[in-house]
């Protein structure tokens, strides 16, 4: 824990960039909706001016993810892409990205339909779980890696202190997103990790009623700081004061949540490793995950999120997908209640068939965002979907 952050992780939580209303005592954070703020003279102020720039509700979330999330300044965006292309607008034309080959498909579609064309930066994608191919990658236009750990959907994991060694070593900016563990189970910037985001929506917000992103700059670098507040300045890509309230009340559950996501999730990985329906049970919590032991040093649990493949293919995922009655049949992840979704046919849809395949997106895979039911009637509601 930096010396800055002394107190506790569920500490912070709570409190940090919140204090009680001075005008009227309220312990939660007001909504502060105004658009514009009483100047005493021309540039004369209280630190507000305009909302877009600076709001005191999102300026407490902004402080509060930047906490937890061990960095130095946080910013709050309208969706976890777009935090996404406000850190992709920090390159150049002509620039390189290496990004993991695994990724959300909304990150893909951003790359490859949207920044490559409207701001001329290319993008290779690399199986990051193999350092060889990242070296390999490098060119000297590269100025950004992007990783995502565990991915989406197949939770491969990333080795972020020798992805971070590595950017630092070439003078590479280094991006993590790191919504599928939330900073509660893993800190990207505590290995050296440039700039950490994270699509809100999911595990910060936690009971899938916003949509919302974040991103926090690690290291004390006033041009970057700069930079960045230049974008969402100019760009306005800002979460709104009542998405920013919701979030700083979630926040305050978070630890005891991303506790429950992930015992509830090891158990049922557990449970189902061996079914006679299923022919691979993917989670980073498992012995027999590839990067087992990295996740047991770099997070803290495994997370709530499990992927499944389904023997049968297709028809077979697709007609468990539509038994399942706790889980709900839904895209997202990381609300209280469980969800699940077919990657091919939903989250990663605008992947090429052939990418997916390559990737290992099969027909067959299913992924369950475990939420925080009983155990015995979540491990129940997979049986019956199965039989």
């Amino acid at each position: 824990m930096s010396k800055k952050n002394k107190e506790g992780f569920e500490t912070r939580a709570i409190h940090a960039g919140q204090k009680a209303d001075p005008t009227t005592g309220a312990v939660m954070m007001p909504i502060y909706t105004s658009s514009t703020f009483e100047q005493e003279s021309p540039g004369v102020h209280k630190g507000y001016d305009y909302s877009r720039s600076i709001n005191p509700t999102r300026k407490a979330f902004e402080e509060c993810i930047a906490s937890l999330e061990n960095g130095e300044v946080g910013f709050g965006f309208s969706s976890g892409v777009a935090a996404i292309s406000a850190c992709v607008e920090l390159l150049s034309p002509g620039d390189h990205v290496i990004a993991m080959n695994d990724l959300y498909g909304g990150t893909v579609r951003l790359f490859n339909e949207i920044k490559t064309l409207s701001q001329g930066i290319e993008v290779t994608y690399v199986d990051m779980t193999d350092m060889q191919n990242v070296l390999e990658a490098k060119t000297d236009k590269t100025k950004m890696i992007f990783v995502e750990t565990p991915t989406n959907p197949l939770l491969r994991v990333v080795d972020l202190a020798a992805i971070a060694d590595f950017a630092k070593s070439e003078k590479i900016l280094s991006v993590c997103d790191n919504t599928f563990a939330s900073p509660y189970v893993q800190q990207p910037l505590n290995h050296g990790i440039d700039i950490v985001l994270h699509s809100a929506t999911k595990y910060l917000g936690g009971h899938s009623d916003l949509i919302a992103g974040a991103l926090v700059i690690g290291k004390k670098d006033d041009a970057l700081v700069s930079r960045m507040a230049n974008i969402v300045n100019s760009l306005g890509p800002i979460t709104g004061a009542f998405d920013s309230y919701l979030i700083l009340r979630s926040l305050k559950t978070l630890a005891v949540r991303m506790e429950r996501h992930c015992e509830n999730a090891l158990a049922i990985a557990k449970h189902f490793e061996s079914h006679k329906e299923i022919s691979e049970v993917i989670y980073p919590g498992l012995s027999n995950h590839p990067q087992h032991d990295l996740a047991s040093k770099q997070m803290k649990g495994y997370g709530g999120i499990i992927s499944m493949n389904i023997k049968g293919g297709l028809e077979k995922s697709k007609s468990f997908l539509e038994r399942t009655k706790i889980f709900a049949l839904a895209e997202s992840l990381g609300g209280v209640e469980s969800l699940i979704e077919h990657p091919a046919l939903m989250t990663h849809a605008s992947l090429p068939k052939d990418r997916r395949e390559m990737i290992g997106i099969s027909d067959g895979l299913v992924r369950l965002s475990v939420g925080l039911e009983s155990l015995d009637d979540l491990v129940e509601d997979i049986e019956q979907a199965l039989k």
